[in-house]
């Protein structure tokens, strides 16, 4: 399935000259994420408070978003490259990536007037690909990252969605219905992890 996350490995060697010099700075991989997740959640602080004066607070959020995957790239890449896993860096970054989502995304929809019950539905979601991508290995798969609304495409839509809201104030008209159709898709992405990992368990 179709997913930004396949230009990763692209996206990881262009950075890589930044992790190499993190690590000769000090900086670990550990410390990578969890300043992704302060930023998060230091955003979604922001995105609440000063939408309703500052429409152009949601510029903020493809730009943290940007920055975020890009931090959480770095992370990955200095743990594997540089003997930086460990098992709290692990616990880390996947609870981290949860708890970034929720932190940033559920603030801008509720400033957007989203419904409450899509934006319950888009939390409950999220949680669940995340965690079904985990589970993966538990049954002898590997970590799932399938789409089509992963963590990277889900940053990608929804800074999309911020901007042209911004710019083009006529899609409050069918915004619920990007929003709704953006969980139709989570639920699918689950469906496909689940579906990935079991097939990949019995090989």
């Amino acid at each position: 399935m179709i997913s930004v996350y396949q230009l990763k490995s692209k996206f990881s060697d262009v950075l890589r000259p930044i992790c190499n010099f993190l690590v000769k700075i000090g900086i670990t991989a550990n410390m990578v994420t969890v300043s992704a997740f302060l930023m998060s959640v230091a955003a979604g602080i922001l995105v609440y408070i000063y939408e309703p004066k500052f429409p152009c607070a949601f510029w903020l959020l493809p730009v943290v978003l940007f920055i975020r995957m890009a931090l959480n790239n770095i992370d990955g890449v200095i743990a594997r490259e540089h003997n930086q896993k460990t098992n709290i860096g692990a616990i880390y970054n996947e609870l981290g990536d949860i708890l970034s989502d929720l932190a940033i995304y559920i603030p801008f929809l509720y400033v957007c007037n989203i419904d409450f019950w899509l934006i319950f539905l888009f939390a409950v979601c999220t949680i669940i690909s995340e965690t079904v991508g985990i589970m993966g290995v538990q049954i002898n798969a590997s970590r799932r990252y399938d789409g089509p609304m992963g963590k990277s495409d889900r940053a990608f839509w929804l800074s999309i969605f911020a901007i042209v809201r911004y710019i083009h104030p006529l899609l409050l008209k069918s915004q619920n219905i990007f929003v709704g159709v953006v969980v139709l898709l989570l639920v699918f992405t689950i469906f496909n992890r689940i579906t990935a990992a079991l097939k990949e368990a019995k090989n």
